[in-house]
């Protein structure tokens, strides 16, 4: 049967921790749908938004992304099929509710793209613990319980992450190092939750990120990978993040990249997904951290870093295409079936504005804090970062910023210790310390290839006597 009706899920109201970077994939995959000359219902009560503009959707609902809303939505309009996978977080537990509820059965409603069985089984912690160790695939330590009770009966080992389920954003998550943090992160995590997982602490673990494509005849391709500059312990949409990855040898790339196909296809996965790694600095353990069956920020990055139309793609899969069948936007003549390489370097730095709020907290974890983010490219690291940091619009001159007040060791020490969203401007005082990159990257578990680029603009700043 031909779809003629399709309803998306929106990502709803802007907030800290969700930044707008579901945006681009619904008005993606709103495009998509157009293409195919299928009428378009969104929901989405956020008017600052590309997908909310004049002609990107047939019908908007300005409305809450909650059950109760979306299934008058449902009712009324009477679509064919949905999209619950291009909203972020929001959009998916919407979606899982409703199908948990009956819903999307009782109105013919079909759940289009992955399987929601398995998108179920992916945002379970416990059932997808168990699903990756049957295959024999790496993943931590960990147990998945339903109250703070439950939480201290486990058995533990401090220190350990405490996270949320089916929530976005680390968003209630953090690092216990003792009894009285356990039980303060477990209640806090369980509000924003009905479950958490205590995981084994994989903190100063390297963070590795793959973007995965599927289409239904089970043709499976890697479109990008990522690396954080920042471990493990900093959340991704807090970290500096570069693309593709730059510490990675030929063996942990595509042993990772094997893994992250391996895990698409066991999820049977139609459309995109983004698998997470901890990999060791020191050897070629690694453990996954997490799937997320959808759309994320990780994609729009992935999708604006290769120039492949990620969100656009999946929306076609996602509608029965298989890659081969789908042209490459750009070129209009070869198959959207290939792994775009980079000969150049993407880095992406988050915005925060938390001079906004008095008495927040500036340090940074698990949990993200920061309100946007901004990409930069060059032909190295050093001027990718370099143009980064000026984009931020914070005055920065990038990197080298002969204007700011110096901080002492003792600060510099506690401010890499403890990371505050301005870290990487203190590795820079650090180095005018006389701290070495063997000395930082015992304090911050950062990478020495990327200390070391750090360090050669310090340098070069010093032997050349710039200031821009």
């Amino acid at each position: 049967m031909k779809l003629e009706k399709v309803l998306v899920i929106g990502s709803g109201a802007l907030k800290i921790g969700e930044a707008g970077e579901f945006d681009y994939s619904g008005t993606q995959a709103l495009k998509a749908l157009k293409e195919e000359k299928i009428f378009t219902i969104l929901v989405n009560p956020n008017i600052a938004t590309v997908q909310t503009s004049e002609k990107i959707a047939d019908k908007i609902y300005s409305l809450p992304i909650t059950p109760f809303f979306v299934e008058k939505i449902i009712k009324r309009e009477k679509p064919q099929g949905i999209f619950i996978s291009f909203g972020g977080q929001t959009a998916l537990n919407c979606g899982i509710e409703l199908y948990n509820s009956g819903v999307f059965k009782k109105n013919n409603v079909k759940v289009l793209g992955t399987p929601i069985s398995f998108i179920i089984k992916s945002e379970d912690r416990d059932i997808f613990r168990q699903m990756l160790i049957n295959r024999g695939i790496n993943i931590a330590k960990s147990i998945a319980v339903n109250s703070v009770s439950e939480a201290i009966d486990a058995e533990i080992v401090f220190p350990l992450i405490i996270r949320s389920a089916y929530a976005l954003g680390g968003l209630g998550s953090g690092l216990a190092k003792n009894v009285y943090e356990f039980k303060k992160i477990s209640s806090v995590a369980l509000s924003y939750s009905s479950q958490i997982l205590i995981e084994e602490s994989l903190k100063g673990c390297k963070e590795i990120e793959y973007e995965v494509v599927r289409d239904i005849y089970d043709n499976c391709i890697t479109v990008c990978n990522m690396e954080n500059i920042d471990p493990i312990g900093i959340h991704t949409g807090d970290s500096i993040v570069v693309a593709p990855s730059q510490t990675l040898n030929n063996i942990e790339y595509n042993k990772l990249r094997f893994i992250a196909i391996k895990i698409a296809r066991y999820f049977n996965i139609i459309g995109e997904c983004n698998v997470q790694f901890a990999l060791s600095n020191n050897s070629y353990k690694y453990n996954v951290i997490e799937i997320n069956a959808r759309l994320s920020r990780s994609s729009a990055l992935a999708s604006k870093a290769t120039g492949y139309p990620l969100a656009f793609i999946a929306a076609k899969l996602a509608l029965g295409y298989g890659l081969y069948e789908l042209k490459n936007t750009v070129t209009k003549l070869t198959s959207a079936f290939f792994e775009p390489a980079l000969d150049y370097i993407v880095c992406k730095i988050p915005r925060w504005d938390l001079k906004k709020f008095s008495g927040v907290s500036t340090k940074i974890g698990s949990s993200m804090k920061s309100v946007g983010e901004l990409m930069s490219i060059g032909g190295s690291f050093e001027e990718a970062f370099q143009k980064g940091l000026r984009m931020l619009d914070l005055g920065l001159y990038g990197f080298i910023n002969p204007f700011k007040n110096k901080q002492n060791l003792k600060s510099v020490i506690k401010i890499l210790k403890y990371p505050k969203y301005n870290r990487i401007e203190v590795i820079e005082d650090a180095f005018e310390n006389g701290l070495s990159v063997d000395n930082l990257t015992y304090i911050t578990n950062i990478n020495p290839w990327f200390l070391s680029r750090l360090e050669n603009l310090f340098k070069t700043k010093k032997k050349n006597k710039i200031f821009l």
